[in-house]
């Protein structure tokens, strides 16, 4: 396939006001907000086809309808900086602003602009040429009236017959046209759309979830839960539940377009829905990780490490192993001036001593970040017949302990230059080792941290769990 992801929907203009908090008002319990900066950035429908743009994976037009005054110039001249092309149908009215105040990473104060729906032109021509071209097309609707305009209805309402069609629907926003390959309508929306379901448990999700297929006549329909991830479900098939990668402290304000934008590139791609979800969950978990919508670089400069993972049973690994990740969760922890603490090992054929010892470590601060030694690394150290369980695999094992906060993979002996990045406040160390010996306890003593040395369990380790099953393969 070589033809664009088109986003169809209503664009913003959002604003991000940051500044640091340090007093009170004197004449009112409020925080005072010193040295704030002002970053503008593409908002809704604007927002997932810069998202789409980031990934880098194919061309990406936007339809939508802008208002001749300074707010839609200045979005306008954002969209195309993040490397959008835009079909503008008009929008007689105000073009529709939002504005975070800020602090520290949390909104303190949200200011809306525009709140009045302006009247959207028709479609003509370069829009319906974009539909035509499309492998993908993504509704990403804010209610504001675009992906209500009849010629733009009639035009969607061809679409799912040749091409997969994603609705991302909002309250006030219009039905969804019948056929369509995906519907993803948050937790919130759903219950709204079938009030006489009760309770949040997955049966009523899925009984929701059912419904408003029926209703929109969807093929499938994946229900965003937010931290818990998604359910999706198609046909006939049981549910599927795609768990997300937990993001402490991560700001979760444009994870809905990130799922949607993702869903539509894999589809276009040639992705079964499930793979889809499964793709966009990891993404949308990445991206809350990483800061949200405000830490978007939007100049069209974003690297390998910012495309979607691709679709699959591995994709959701992906988030929790990587650099972006760890550094995301220990800028959360030192914003609240938390503890950060690291560890390292090879933890190849996980066992419960190692277990322990992860467990111990995350007591001692505010996070966890695990420097695994990588396959080649594992090689120099254990020889030629280690490890056991691949990098990937011992990451994601890792991973899914509730103690353990973000995994990152070295190559080196021993993770010094890895340690340096992180810059953690404790680095623990399991086993009987001497803290004079380990080259880490200088390294962390140069910035003020602390090397310490936690126990193993009596009896546990991979070497002895590797020579007892041969033994007894032997026997």
């Amino acid at each position: 396939m070589s033809g664009p992801l088109v986003v169809l929907g209503d664009a913003l203009l959002d604003r991000d006001v940051e500044g640091r908090v340090e007093r009170l008002c004197p004449d009112a319990p409020v925080p005072v907000v010193d040295g704030p900066e002002e970053r503008p950035r593409p908002g809704g429908a604007g927002l997932a086809a810069a998202l789409a743009a980031r990934a880098g994976r194919r061309e990406v037009v936007l339809v939508t309808a802008l208002a001749g005054d300074e707010a839609g110039r200045e979005l306008a001249g954002l969209l195309g900086a993040a490397g959008v092309q835009l079909v503008d149908l008009g929008l007689d009215g105000a073009t529709p602003e939002k504005v975070r105040v800020r602090a520290a990473g949390r909104t303190l104060l949200r200011l809306d602009r525009g709140g009045e729906a302006g009247t959207v032109g028709a479609i003509g021509a370069a829009g319906l040429r974009a539909l035509a071209l499309a492998d993908a097309v993504l509704v990403a609707d804010y209610g504001r009236g675009v992906a209500a305009e009849p010629t733009v209805r009639h035009a969607l309402s061809e679409l799912p017959a040749r091409v997969p069609l994603v609705w991302d629907p909002h309250p006030r926003g219009a039905t969804p046209v019948a056929g369509v390959r995906l519907a993803t309508p948050n937790h919130a929306e759903s219950a709204r759309l079938v009030p006489g379901v009760r309770g949040d448990g997955l049966a009523a999700v899925t009984t929701r979830a059912r419904a408003v297929a029926e209703r929109w006549r969807a093929a499938a329909v994946a229900v965003t839960l937010g931290a818990r991830g998604a359910l999706l479900l198609g046909g006939d098939a049981p549910p599927l539940v795609v768990p997300a990668t937990p993001a402490p402290g991560g700001d979760p304000c444009g994870a809905g377009d990130q799922f949607a934008a993702t869903a539509t590139a894999l589809l276009a791609d040639g992705a079964l829905p499930s793979e889809a979800v499964a793709g966009a969950v990891a993404a949308a978990s990445a991206f809350v990780a990483a800061g949200g919508a405000a830490a978007v670089p939007l100049d069209g400069q974003g690297g390998q490490g910012d495309a979607p993972p691709d679709g699959g049973a591995g994709a959701a690994a992906s988030p929790a192993t990587g650099w972006e990740r760890a550094e995301a969760v220990i800028a959360a922890v030192r914003a609240r001036r938390g503890t950060v603490v690291a560890t390292g090992g090879c933890f190849d054929l996980l066992h419960a001593g190692h277990v322990a010892t992860l467990r111990a470590a995350r007591q001692l601060g505010d996070c966890l970040v695990v420097c695994l030694n990588s396959d080649a690394s594992v090689r120099r150290l254990k020889g030629p017949g280690r490890p056991l369980v691949g990098e990937a695999d011992r990451a994601a094992v890792l991973w899914a302990l509730e103690s353990v906060d973000a995994v990152v993979v070295f190559d080196e002996g021993t993770p010094e230059a890895t340690l340096d990045r992180l810059r953690p406040d404790v680095f623990a160390k399991g086993g009987d080792h001497a803290l004079a010996d380990l080259p880490e306890t200088a390294l962390l003593a140069s910035w003020g941290g602390q090397a310490v040395t936690l126990p193993y369990l009596p009896g546990r380790s991979t070497t002895r769990l590797v020579k007892e099953a041969a033994r007894r393969a032997n026997h």
